[in-house]
């Protein structure tokens, strides 16, 4: 009888044990930063429609949470990551990038249906590299690093961001930090600005030179004027 009652309290424990991990297994938190959806395997599969907000959330043990951070996130292209790209002439630039972006928050279940949790090198660091590769390919060296720097950041971010959001993720921002290019011709493009700042410089002194000649010129031709007209009145 004792030994039947032992065996009876060790199989009771055992199913406790078994209820509990299955109870715990059940609860899901989700912090704040974070949203979850949810995979049905046994019945509806993934419901990409029903987004789960932060919080404590219980769901059957069979089925599965996949929780993503849809905070703010930053990828640097910089050292050893730093993007390497041909210019027009298929000079090898070296360029630091910066990107900050966040998975929308409603639309996680398509990100997870076709990328998955790993999405930021599957989709986002492939994306932000090919806009970089195929924007600047359409310029020369000089005009990456000087006269369209801008332009040129401003169509690499329109297209990464029209791709990025097709797969629902938001850019912020997109940041050129730097451009590197051979010293030599570096210092060549240097030289050409700074002879183009004292052509521009001297262009300035000469049409300010030439206004001042007009302006003595038009106050003599006053004064003569004027010593005219009294001469006239004396008479």
């Amino acid at each position: 009888m004792k030994k039947k009652l032992t065996t009876i309290l060790i199989l009771i424990g055992i199913i406790g044990v078994i209820v509990l991990f299955i109870l715990f297994s059940s609860i899901i938190t989700i912090q704040p930063g974070e949203r979850g959806v949810i995979f049905r395997p046994w019945t509806t599969g993934l419901d990409k429609e029903h987004i789960y907000s932060e919080g404590v959330h219980v769901i059957a043990p069979w089925n599965q949470m996949y929780i993503y951070d849809v905070r703010e996130q930053t990828i640097d292209f910089v050292g050893t990551n730093t993007l390497d790209v041909l210019d027009k002439n298929g000079l090898t630039i070296h360029v630091d990038v910066t990107v900050r972006f966040y998975p929308m928050y409603d639309k996680i279940g398509y990100i997870h249906e076709q990328f998955g949790k790993n999405y930021v090198n599957k989709l986002v660091i492939p994306e932000v590299r090919a806009a970089v590769r195929k924007v600047m390919g359409k310029y020369t060296a000089e005009e990456i690093y000087s006269t369209k720097r801008q332009e040129v950041e401003q169509e690499i971010i329109t297209e990464t961001d029209s791709v990025l959001e097709k797969n629902y993720i938001r850019m912020t921002a997109l940041l050129i930090r730097s451009i590197k290019i051979p010293e030599q011709l570096k210092q060549a493009i240097e030289l050409k600005l700074t002879k183009q700042q004292e052509a521009l410089a001297y262009d300035y002194i000469v049409e300010k030179e030439m206004k001042e000649k007009q302006r003595k010129i038009i106050q003599a031709q006053g004064i003569a004027e004027y010593n005219r007209i009294i001469n006239s009145s004396n008479d």
